[in-house]
């Protein structure tokens, strides 16, 4: 079976404090429990703890060359996905618009809010696309509206709306509401990792 690939793109918080840090309200990102979850289900991932104040645009084409690389290799489209939390899930948000390769699978957790229409107005996304968010989150809404103002092939668009009741905190740990989709949908299986879907 052809590999599959994985980048997965943390939050800001991780660029600013060491992986044990304590987040006070949130407690510890579970940065290498995230990564081990999605090793353990076959994927190779491809991730890194950020420098502090990263550049969004600067990562997002580091990534891109990165995607382009794999690609050159003869890797499918299709066998790739980009998996972002909050800021991470901004930069993947560039990088599925910089791509604009409507066969990749982006997972966007966490990372849109109504203002980014009009703040961000660059986005568009592209591709195999599912959002997560948390109904607690104010960090977080559905971004069915970037839907409507996007430009490029989007192939699939799914949301998962969580209640976790964690707030932004929700992404911060290894949860099976989160990780479980993002695994489903990594791996093709696109109708399962929708709640509700057979």
């Amino acid at each position: 079976m052809a590999q599959r690939y994985v980048f997965f793109l943390h939050n800001r918080f991780l660029e600013e404090h060491e992986l044990s840090a304590l987040e006070p309200t949130y407690g510890r990102a579970e940065y290498r429990e995230i990564i081990t979850a999605f090793q353990q289900a076959g994927f190779e991932v491809i991730s890194e703890k950020r420098p502090a104040n990263t550049n969004i645009d600067q990562y997002a084409h580091k990534v891109s060359q990165q995607i382009d690389s794999l690609l050159r290799k003869g890797v499918q489209p299709n066998h790739i996905t980009i998996i972002g939390t909050s800021k991470g899930g901004y930069i993947a948000q560039y990088v599925s618009t910089l791509a604009a390769n409507p066969a990749l699978n982006f997972i966007f957790i966490g990372c849109f809010r109504e203002s980014d229409i009009t703040n961000m107005p660059m986005i568009n996304f592209c591709g195999n696309i599912l959002t997560i968010y948390e109904r607690s989150d104010s960090f977080g809404v559905s971004a069915i509206q970037r839907k409507k103002t996007s430009k490029l092939p989007i192939t699939r668009f799914e949301e998962i709306e969580l209640n976790t009741n964690q707030k932004h905190g929700f992404l911060f740990h290894a949860l099976p509401e989160w990780i479980k989709p993002s695994i489903q949908w990594a791996k093709g299986q696109y109708a399962k990792a929708v709640p509700g879907n057979p």
